[in-house]
């Protein structure tokens, strides 16, 4: 009797495969549907090759994570324009946040609801904090040049990041499409800067 050959891996990366099915299938069919068995099918390997890589399905869930917030940081360090005036840069950065969120919101909860959790190792912590770098330097630059109030400069960017992500699940459930809820990003940022008490030169 004649075996069945084999079918053969192509990719190289087996890893980077797995991970690619894995953000195509969450984004699709949400993380209920990711399988290790199905990832494995998916791009044609036998069900036992993804262990070599993922014990279990939260060992992928953490990988997804940890490239999530890695490819997110990317793309703030991108957006983040060193000279621009104080509301300029700010608007441009978090444009560029929400425009990650809106697109990727499955990848955003997963990201999300392994950021809080206490075991998480050392890789995935640092990709967090690599993510709210770069608002809290903002916040510190501004209060250096008096533009910006004096306080923990965390403190204050958790405000943005709050407005921020809160505008982002907006758009997640409906409430706003994608493309309001980033083109609602100069007003939120100009409100949050200068405050909803009117002022002599706008009332």
């Amino acid at each position: 009797m004649a075996r069945m050959p084999v079918r053969p891996y192509h990719h190289g990366d087996l890893r980077s495969a797995l991970l690619v099915s894995a953000e195509r299938t969450l984004l699709e069919k949400g993380v209920a549907a990711l399988s290790l068995r199905e990832l494995a099918r998916d791009v044609g390997v036998s069900h036992a090759a993804p262990g070599r890589h993922f014990k279990d399905k939260q060992a992928l869930l953490d990988a997804l994570a940890l490239a999530g917030f890695e490819r997110l940081a990317k793309e703030l360090h991108t957006a983040d324009a060193h000279g621009l005036p104080l509301e300029a840069r700010l608007t441009q950065l978090a444009q560029a946040y929400v425009h990650f969120a809106v697109t990727n919101a499955e990848l955003l909860e997963v990201m999300y609801t392994r950021k809080h959790d206490a075991d998480i190792d050392e890789r995935l912590r640092a990709a967090v904090d690599g993510t709210t770098t770069h608002f809290v330097q903002i916040v510190a630059d501004a209060q250096e040049r008096g533009e910006m109030i004096p306080g923990e400069p965390w403190t204050i960017a958790f405000v943005l990041g709050a407005a921020l992500h809160g505008t982002a699940s907006f758009a997640a459930q409906g409430t706003l499409t994608p493309e309001a809820a980033v083109a609602g990003i100069p007003a939120l940022v100009h409100h949050l800067l200068n405050g909803l008490k009117p002022r002599e030169n706008e009332q």
